[in-house]
């Protein structure tokens, strides 16, 4: 089940408007047998008689909040509840009993017990959490702008994911569900949203695209959690690459679900034809851009020193529109192949470039599986488009697995491209686990649950929640878009065909975290 922040805005509404404290009453007559049963349905029609009257809108609107929250267990019902009643309770104080609005002398005494009372209550925090219906994900990507295709093909994976986990009972018997926000690929964004995310109580919170945007909520998040030890959230990096964020940035309070640029980069080398003498790197100008631009250079190295580097760009993130200057070099350098880690708009108008130039290069990829790439390169990319991911369509046929071709079949039967997303299937495997160890969704303990914890993927390898770093260790594959394959991508007639793969022990690599633990 997916929900867009858009209903917090609702929220808002009700705060400061009449025609939403009339819808909500409304719901409050719905809710009729629960109010008779707590003896407070006079109360209720009272509220109903402030919010028609206009110059009394901002007590009824805290009796509406207070209630609403009341019945429903709203945590930001009972938050702006505190915030209002100190205003309606100022203006009772400066009135006579029997001056009082309405002369409801003894309504307003209860309001005021009630306000005072309202903070010891405990009903927000891990106890609203525990009373949720639903376990629910702040899920923050770009879904609108230059990356706004990635963010909703990420979104419909997710959605694909939680319904089999949901089908099969969620956790703690309860069902997962995602609170979507829009980060526009903007790290400023991201941080508003996470606010929005610990207002709403949410105890988890998870985003894929952009390393820039997962470092500003490390930060943000460790922030966070130690001057809020009772509200604390967990960050679930679910393709945020950058080596740098489970190395020298590492936190306790984030677990990343996805391999790192620097094991990424592993097979990426490894993976490189023998006969390839000259490679060109040409990469985004910000974290990720950078973690891969020194990562390749370091196994370059290592495991190919016979490879020649003959140029190395960088490039500002998704404000290129015209690559043909870049494509001219390129060419000029007499590079065999482009190494590159650019994704979305920076990937398909790179490719297009070269393709509408002529250029017959390899494009040796990061990210070329990701949405956009194979259809940017067509037909041209028959054996020339190669890329470094943890899964595609045709390895259940290669493997011959009929589990999870069967899982690829009930994708594709509704979905047009791909899906990539095997490592999200384990961390909401080991999400469930984690939970249920735990017994609660309360940050801290599923955290504690997830250090260490083994899990098989799709295909029965190991994968392991490292407890140094909180770095997902798993295997990768490298593969060529061509001809002939079982399963297409994006309606192109080519599809993946493994020619490289990585093991659990080759992606084991060391880690300079110094992680810093929480005390309780």
């Amino acid at each position: 089940m997916t929900r867009n922040a858009g209903a917090g805005d609702a929220q808002r509404e009700v705060a400061f408007g009449i025609h939403p404290i009339r819808s909500i009453l409304a719901v409050g007559e719905d809710g009729i047998g629960a109010s008779q049963a707590l003896g407070i349905q006079p109360y209720l029609a009272r509220a109903r008689a402030l919010a028609n009257s206009p110059e009394r809108v901002w007590r009824g609107l805290a009796t509406l909040r207070f209630w609403a929250g009341l019945l429903f267990l709203d945590v930001q019902a009972f938050q702006l509840a505190v915030w209002v009643f100190p205003t309606y309770l100022t203006r009772c104080c400066r009135q006579k009993p029997y001056e009082a609005q309405g002369g409801n002398v003894k309504f307003s005494r209860f309001i005021v017990i009630v306000s005072l009372a309202l903070p010891g209550l405990g009903l927000w925090g891990p106890g609203a959490r525990a009373a949720d219906a639903t376990i629910k994900i702040g899920y923050i990507d770009p879904f609108s702008g230059a990356f706004a295709a990635g963010g909703d093909a990420s979104l419909k994976m997710f959605q694909f994911i939680i319904d089999n986990i949901n089908a099969k009972g969620g956790a703690l018997g309860k069902k997962f569900e995602l609170v979507t926000f829009d980060d526009k690929l903007q790290p400023a964004e991201a941080l508003i949203a996470l606010k929005s995310v610990s207002d709403q109580n949410l105890p988890f919170v998870m985003s894929c695209v952009g390393s820039n945007v997962g470092s500003a909520l490390i930060d943000a998040v460790t922030k966070h959690n130690t001057r809020n030890p009772d509200n604390r959230v967990l960050q679930l990096n679910c393709g945020q690459l950058a080596t740098e964020l489970t190395n020298e940035q590492c936190s306790f309070w984030h677990f990343r679900f996805a391999g790192s640029v620097e094991m990424r980069a592993v097979a990426r080398i490894k993976s490189l034809p023998a006969s390839l003498k000259t490679v060109y790197l040409l990469n985004q100008d910000y974290l990720f851009g950078q973690s891969i631009r020194n990562d390749t250079k370091k196994f370059l190295a290592l495991y190919r020193p016979d490879i020649k580097i003959v140029g190395d760009e960088m490039i500002p993130l998704m404000q290129v529109k015209d690559f043909s200057p870049y494509i001219t070099k390129i060419k000029a350098s007499g590079a065999e192949s482009l190494l590159t880690g650019n994704y979305g708009p920076d990937l398909a108008l790179l490719i297009k470039a070269g393709v509408d130039a002529g250029l017959n290069i390899r494009y040796d990829s990061y990210l070329g599986h990701v949405i956009g790439a194979p259809t940017a390169i067509g037909a041209a990319g028959d054996g020339r488009l190669t890329s470094v991911m943890e899964v595609h369509d045709n390895i259940s046929v290669e493997e011959n697995n009929a589990a999870q071709e069967e899982f690829v079949k009930q994708w594709r039967a509704t979905h047009d491209f791909g899906f990539i997303a095997i490592n999200s299937v384990t961390q909401f495997d080991m999400l469930v686990r984690a939970i249920d160890k735990a017994g609660s969704t309360d940050p801290l303990k599923v955290a504690l649950a997830l250090e260490g914890m083994e899990q098989k993927d799709m295909f029965s390898a190991i994968n392991i929640m490292r407890k140094d770093d909180h770095q997902l260790l798993n295997p990768y594959y490298e593969a060529v878009l061509t001809k002939g394959q079982k399963y297409d991508v994006e309606k192109t007639g080519m599809g993946w065909k493994t020619e490289f793969k990585t093991t659990v022990a080759d992606e084991t690599l060391p880690t300079t975290c110094k992680m810093k633990r929480p005390e309780s």
